[in-house]
């Protein structure tokens, strides 16, 4: 029977304003993206975000951005290497407190935003996280983009590296995501979505914006946890999946 893991970006309320459903996705997804307090998420909402992962026993993965919270994580920001390996070390060991503290621990890195899509191919900053994650645990594996710098250099580095596929983000031809500026770069309809992850597990295939044929092999699947539609998308694709036999479950 196939297997693949569904992740979401969780926790990212803050203070009075409040991002997506994270209770409704926990009760649906097997991993938890959990933000670290950089680009979204404060203390409290992150500590209840883990508490709830655990108790519904959801895979928690510590994810790490830019020092941005104005920007919500998703401008480049050109910081020094050694800058962005200590703003690493500290968001995991932040978030990995706070899940101990709830009754689990972090269980992964996944980078967010603008950080995840520059280090496809910023070797520099994408070696910084990779030392990040090396110094604080080299046991945590990775997320990433087939093909980027990141999964290169941590691979290079002895981390495991699981590739990752998006249900909810247009492809480019070289396998990238389209800008979140460009129309119809992020999906809402969870039936066309839940089709398109089916085929990624089941065909290895996603057809970028021009039509192109990409081949896919995620070991993960990440549905945005403030996209449109986001809960009823995930559902979809759960339903989807089960019912042509695939097991939903955390990677190994």
């Amino acid at each position: 029977m196939a297997s693949i893991d569904l992740n979401s970006d969780l926790g990212e309320s803050f203070g009075a304003w409040r991002l997506g459903d994270d209770e409704a996705m926990l009760t649906v997804v097997t991993s938890a993206n959990i933000a670290c307090g950089f680009h979204a998420g404060d203390p409290t909402t992150l500590l209840t975000t883990c508490r709830a992962a655990a108790q519904r026993t959801v895979r928690i993965g510590a994810q790490v951005g830019y020092h941005d919270l104005a920007g919500f994580g998703r401008r480049f920001v050109d910081v020094a290497p050694a800058d962005l390996t200590a703003d690493v070390i500290y968001q995991i060991g932040a978030l990995d407190g706070l899940a101990q503290a709830g009754g689990s621990a972090v269980g992964y890195v996944k980078p967010h935003g603008a950080l995840y899509n520059t280090i496809v191919h910023h070797r520099e900053q994408a070696r910084a996280v990779v030392a990040a994650v090396v110094a604080y645990d080299p046991t945590l594996p990775v997320l990433g983009l087939p093909g980027s710098a990141f999964l290169a250099e941590a691979e290079a580095a002895g981390l495991r590296t699981v590739t990752e596929a998006f249900a909810d983000r247009a492809y480019t031809p070289t396998g990238e995501l389209v800008s979140r500026r460009t129309p119809g770069a992020v999906l809402s309809d969870p039936e066309a979505v839940a089709a398109r992850v089916l085929r990624m597990v089941e065909r290895s295939e996603v057809e970028a914006v021009d039509g192109t044929i990409l081949t896919v092999h995620p070991e993960s699947v990440c549905v945005h946890g403030d996209s449109p539609a986001a809960v009823a998308m995930a559902e979809r694709i759960r339903e989807r999946l089960e019912a042509a036999g695939v097991d939903l479950a955390p990677f190994v």
